[in-house]
């Protein structure tokens, strides 16, 4: 049986109140009364309970945070820097992978609820600002991570990523690619659409320029493994001459798949640039260029901003956009 704050009091013989003391404000008790509490302590075995403490006060020293793909390096790095400033506050985070899932998501979003966390941190798996408004009637802060939600009047912290698809596809036209191919999806992920909205706009600037789309239901290695595959058994005529695809996973299977089942030679018969620019871009068989994102950066502002919203309720949403950088390697080279 666990030892409670009551066994701790009769065995120094003082009130359950001192101990509570002694714990939370030690400098309230006399010097030799803190002295036999602790004893007590000691020889009972006594661990307090932080989490109960917590939620008896309305609150954790949590902050929960939920990202489309954990798997996903680009996800890591921003969890990583959403921890390395949470902790430098004396808080952690609670990580949750939604998969590109609203119905998951939403459980994640339900749980940190029910676990009063001090804040979430969320990259929504769709354009639907309903999850983020249950968490606003429950007064509960809230930050936007890696995207935008029209209609949430929360702060948020991402990328302009239709200037890093417009970056992209005018650095292969500049290349004098004409038989462009977007390689992404599901298009109901904001970042992914904005990605495509840039390409287009690129296209717009060069008469005689076409895009293809390739939806996927994934921006995994696999997807873009069959996406490549697909590509490969076309006719060499009807191939893009060069392939965008919104990030570096879906850029890798691409190579590896028209590699594998066409032979393709990657950039000669076809460039090929992702997004992020995962520290794994730079070590594939062809280096692929990429767009870059400061994803750790991201992930510390978002904590910054959730900090922000904690410390003045009633304060303004406020917005951070970075830009986006152009890597070039190999996979376009000439």
């Amino acid at each position: 049986m666990a030892v409670s704050v009551k066994d701790v009091a009769v065995a120094a013989s003082v009130s359950v109140g001192t101990v509570s003391n002694v714990l939370n404000r030690p400098e309230k008790v006399a010097p030799e009364t803190v002295a036999r509490v602790q004893d007590a302590i000691v020889r009972l075995g006594f661990v307090r309970n932080d989490a109960a403490r917590q939620l008896r006060a309305g609150r954790s020293r949590s902050i929960g945070l939920v990202v489309l793909d954990s798997a996903n390096p680009f996800f890591a790095e921003v969890a990583r820097g959403a921890e390395e400033r949470a902790a430098a506050e004396g808080m952690s985070v609670l990580l949750g992978n939604s998969d590109q899932n609203p119905e998951r998501e939403g459980a994640y979003l339900d749980l940190f609820r029910e676990q009063r966390v001090n804040g979430v941190l969320l990259t929504p798996a769709e354009l639907d600002a309903t999850p983020v408004q249950r968490l606003a009637d429950a007064g509960i802060p809230l930050v936007l991570v890696d995207g935008e939600l029209p209609g949430a009047e929360v702060s948020s912290v991402s990328v302009d990523d239709v200037e890093g698809g417009h970056l992209a596809v005018a650095h292969l036209l500049a290349l004098g690619r004409r038989r462009i191919a977007f390689v992404g999806g599901p298009l109901s992920i904001r970042q992914v659409a904005d990605r495509l909205e840039g390409a287009r706009r690129a296209l717009a600037e060069v008469p005689g320029a076409t895009l293809e789309v390739i939806e996927l239901g994934a921006l995994t290695v696999l997807a873009g493994r069959a996406a490549g595959e697909e590509i490969a058994h076309r006719s060499a005529d009807a191939r893009p001459d060069a392939v965008f695809c919104a990030n570096d996973l879906l850029a890798v299977g691409v190579m590896q798949g028209a590699a594998i089942f066409g032979g393709i030679r990657v950039p000669d018969d076809m460039a090929l640039i992702g997004y992020d620019d995962i520290d794994f871009a730079q070590a594939t068989v062809v280096p692929l260029s990429s767009v870059r994102q400061p994803a750790r950066e991201i992930g510390a502002t978002a904590v910054d901003l959730l900090f922000e919203a904690l410390a003045a309720a009633e304060a303004a949403p406020r917005h951070v956009r970075f830009r986006p950088e152009l890597v070039v390697r190999a996979s376009t080279a000439g």
